[in-house]
C-alpha cells in the first residue's frame, strides 16, 4: 500500500482485537484507507520507508492517526512511540495508545514520550465498539490535523 493513501495505521498484534477495531471503524465509515500491521519492527519500516517498504523512499507518511498497542513482537509500543515523536517527519502525527495495560508506569511512560491519548481496551464488546467509533470520529473527522489545509466553512 502506498504510504500517501494511509489515513489510519493500526499497530496491533492480536488479530481478533485488530479485526474488531477495523470492523467498528468500517461500520462508522472511518476506515477507507486503513492499514493494519502486527509487528513493531515492520510498523517502523513502513513509517520510515525502510526494509520491505523502501520502495516508498522520498514519500511522506502522514496519516491522520496511529492506533498503537504496547505489547508487540520485535519492538514495544513505547519504543515505537519514542521514535515517532523524536523524528521531525512524524512527530506531529497523533498517536493513541490502545492497550489492555492499566499500569500507571505504562501510562506515565506513554505520556512522557508524547502519546496524544491513552485508552485501556474495554473487555465488554459493546463498550469496545463504542470507544472505537468515538475515537475514530474524533481523531479522523473532528480533530484538525497539522498538515491539512485550512478549509473555510
Amino acid at each position: 500500500m502506498d504510504t500517501e493513501l494511509v489515513e489510519l495505521l493500526l499497530i496491533e498484534d492480536n488479530h481478533h482485537e485488530a479485526e474488531l477495531t477495523m470492523r467498528n471503524l468500517k461500520k462508522s465509515k472511518l476506515a477507507n484507507n486503513m492499514l493494519h500491521i502486527d509487528d513493531g519492527k515492520e510498523a517502523l519500516d513502513f513509517m520510515f520507508n525502510e526494509g520491505q517498504y523502501s520502495y516508498n523512499k522520498g514519500k511522506v507518511f502522514n496519516p491522520k492517526l496511529i492506533l498503537l498497542d504496547l505489547k508487540l513482537p520485535k519492538m514495544s509500543g513505547i519504543d515505537i512511540l519514542r521514535k515517532i515523536k523524536k523524528d521531525p517527519r512524524t512527530q506531529n502525527i497523533p498517536v493513541v495508545i490502545l492497550t489492555s495495560s492499566n499500569e500507571v508506569p505504562d501510562i506515565d511512560a506513554c505520556y512522557n514520550e508524547g502519546a496524544n491519548s491513552y485508552i485501556v481496551k474495554p473487555v465488554n464488546f459493546s463498550d469496545f465498539s463504542k470507544i472505537i467509533g468515538d475515537l475514530g470520529m474524533y481523531w479522523i473527522l473532528t480533530n484538525k490535523h497539522p498538515n491539512q489545509p485550512n478549509v473555510q466553512m
